[in-house]
């Protein structure tokens, strides 16, 4: 699962269930700035990294390549600062829905899909466009 957190845990899930939201802002939360971005969390690898006062995070396979998923994580922040003009927690709280839509363009069936940037904001301006 997704997730994007500020340390008030305001935050954006996908897949996740209430317990899991839980253990995983308690966790992140708690590290060291200067810990580790990998941690082991059941039978999976947690992968977070924090910007400013927000946290993001992936929990995936423990197959999958964690520095992918750090690298992942940059990109989905970069998108996030572009498309709203530099993120902050309101962005995240107000418009969740245009998140899940990033996502959506980043990811296909929990599998990356997607991870040029230029692609991906071609394909958010358009959508924009259609919108209005």
């Amino acid at each position: 699962y997704v997730h994007a957190c500020q340390h008030t845990s305001t935050c954006v899930w996908v897949g996740a269930t209430k317990n899991s939201q839980m253990e995983v802002i308690q966790i992140v939360s708690e590290c060291d700035r200067k810990s580790c971005n990998i941690i082991e969390f059941r039978d999976y690898k947690l992968i977070y990294k924090r910007y400013a006062s927000l946290y993001f995070s992936f929990c995936v396979s423990v197959s999958d390549n964690e520095l992918m998923y750090l690298e992942i994580i940059h990109l989905f922040v970069e998108l996030l600062d572009r498309y709203f003009e530099s993120i902050c927690e309101l962005d995240l709280v107000f418009n969740f829905h245009k998140i899940f839509i990033i996502i959506d363009e980043m990811f296909l069936a929990g599998e990356i899909q997607e991870t040029s940037k230029r692609t991906i904001i071609s394909r958010l301006e358009e959508m924009e466009r259609v919108k209005r």
